[in-house]
């Protein structure tokens, strides 16, 4: 019964928190498939790791971590991941100024793939607007080390922005 409890608990943490685990795939896969399969994996690491789950943390915080260390690991392991994703053609109707905002946020997640797997998790988590103590819990990167992380990272930006 206990097990069949936990299996339920699991998946209504997942259902719950499956945004989180996609917006790690976005980041960390460019292709649908590969989302795909990332998003299988952090599934069957959360799932390994839920046993270890103390509580103390929000869930949502430990789901974060096991996501991004999965990802992170993933890359390690695929050397060969496709180095810029194209942009989707715009439909018909889309207006010039929405179309120049889609291709400043096409140009910003093109800088963004040239950073390395702890920077984008930083600015993945900005973009979110998490707290510098979210950030700390979930990285394990202290307050003052993730500001002076965050100021280098929008310097590294705005210096490939202006290379492109």
């Amino acid at each position: 019964m206990q097990k069949q409890e936990a299996e339920k608990q699991f998946e209504a943490h997942i259902k719950i928190n499956e945004l989180l685990i996609h917006k790690v795939c976005r980041m960390y896969a460019y292709t649908t498939a590969d989302r795909e399969d990332l998003f299988q994996e952090i599934v069957i690491q959360l799932w390994k790791a839920y046993p270890k789950f103390r509580g103390e943390s929000k869930f949502s915080t430990w789901l974060y971590r096991v996501a991004l260390n999965t990802a992170i690991t993933g890359l390690r392991k695929k050397k060969n991941f496709i180095e810029s994703r194209e942009l989707a053609e715009l439909p018909d109707g889309i207006t010039e100024e929405n179309q120049k905002r889609e291709e400043q946020l096409g140009q910003l997640y093109k800088a963004i793939e040239q950073l390395n797997q702890v920077e984008k998790a930083i600015v993945m988590l900005y973009m979110e607007e998490r707290t510098y103590e979210e950030m700390e819990e979930i990285l394990g990167i202290s307050q003052g080390n993730l500001r002076v992380k965050m100021n280098r990272i929008k310097d590294k930006l705005r210096q490939l922005a202006k290379n492109n």
